[in-house]
C-alpha cells in the first residue's frame, strides 16, 4: 500500500499534547527539506519520525517536522530519510549539513 502525502498545514491544525512530562518538539528546516522525514530517538526508546511540511503561518511559510506529544528526555536527531518516490538530497552534497532550529514546549 502506498504511504499517502499530506499536504501544506493551514493555520491552527496541529495539536500538540501537552501536560505533566510530556511535550512537544518543532524543528524548523530549510525549504530544501520539504517532504523528507527527520527521526529521532529518546535514549533506549524506539524510533519516531516526521515529515517536514510547510507551515502557513500569518505573512509567511516556514518548513517544520513536529513532533506533537514526546515524553521529557533527551533525543537524538538520526539520518534522515528520503521521502516516498522522492530524493534524499535534492541537489545536495551526501552529508552536508543543512541548520535546523528547534523550539521545545512543555507546560
Amino acid at each position: 500500500m502506498a504511504e499517502s502525502s499530506a499536504g501544506p498545514s493551514g493555520p491552527g491544525t496541529v495539536v500538540l499534547e501537552l501536560g505533566p512530562g510530556i511535550g512537544a518538539l518543532i524543528l524548523y528546516t530549510p525549504a530544501e527539506m520539504d517532504g523528507e522525514e527527520i527521526e529521532i530517538s529518546r535514549d533506549g526508546e524506539p524510533r519516531t519520525h516526521s515529515r517536514v511540511r510547510p507551515r502557513h503561518m500569518p505573512g509567511e511559510t516556514r518548513y517544520a517536522a513536529v513532533y506533537p506529544s514526546l515524553p521529557a528526555g533527551r533525543y537524538t536527531r538520526l539520518a534522515r530519510r528520503a521521502p516516498p518516490g522522492g530524493h534524499r538530497h535534492r541537489g545536495r552534497r551526501p552529508g552536508q549539513q543543512l541548520p535546523l532550529a528547534a523550539s521545545l514546549i512543555f507546560l
